[in-house]
């Protein structure tokens, strides 16, 4: 009875804790906007820096990952949102159900792509790869708002409020075979560093968990 009661008062701080992070509407901030505390960058450290309330990712080939306190980093059903800038022929990605690895391209969860007018045709809100955008819908050197939302097997992406994705995993009959751990799942956030010409801003980062 005692280890019952415990588990409940235990499950109810956790809960309380949550609800003091998360605003009105439920979006809990995952960067505080001064450290990478809660962040962990895998290769190539020095492609991410902070000014100003603003992360900016100037450099070779790198990944930062969330593995903060916030839902211990493990997200099902959520919806994300940045708001984010690009420089001229830059390229990121905002990475979800993947999980902190040493180096190279994460091998696990989805990327949905940041680029205007860098070279791969590939652009901004793109499921990369599995639902791509053509169209470019936002400005290099613009803040615009990237809102993803996951809701069991389908993603929405949204730039600026409109929306120009919508994927649903079971429905895709052009997955390929060799798709390994690119699906829907469960894990953490990240994001890209893509190569040394590319510089990119990012702020405001927050997620809404859904059930």
């Amino acid at each position: 009875m005692k280890k019952i009661l415990l588990v409940c008062v235990l499950g109810l701080i956790s809960l309380a804790a949550f609800a003091q992070k998360a605003d009105k509407d439920g979006w809990i901030p995952l960067w505080d906007g001064k450290t990478f505390d809660g962040w962990k960058v895998n290769e190539n450290s020095n492609s991410f820096t902070i000014k100003d309330g603003v992360i900016k990712i100037d450099g070779p080939r790198a990944h930062l990952f969330y593995v903060g306190e916030v839902m211990n980093h493990d997200f099902k059903n959520f919806e994300f949102k940045a708001q984010v800038m690009t420089e001229p022929g830059a390229n990121s990605g905002i990475f979800f159900h993947t999980k902190y690895q040493e180096d190279g391209w994460p091998d696990k969860g989805y990327e949905v792509q940041v680029n205007q007018s860098h070279s791969d045709w590939r652009k901004t809100g793109s499921l990369y790869s599995f639902d791509d955008v053509k169209e470019v819908h936002v400005k290099d050197n613009e803040w615009y708002t990237e809102h993803i939302i996951v809701q069991g097997d389908k993603v929405t992406v949204k730039i600026n409020g409109k929306t120009v994705v919508e994927y649903v995993e079971s429905e895709d009959k052009n997955r390929p075979d060799n798709a390994g751990e690119k699906k829907i799942d469960r894990g953490t956030f990240a994001l890209q560093a893509h190569d040394p010409k590319s510089v990119i801003y990012y702020k405001d980062i927050m997620v809404k968990p859904l059930p």
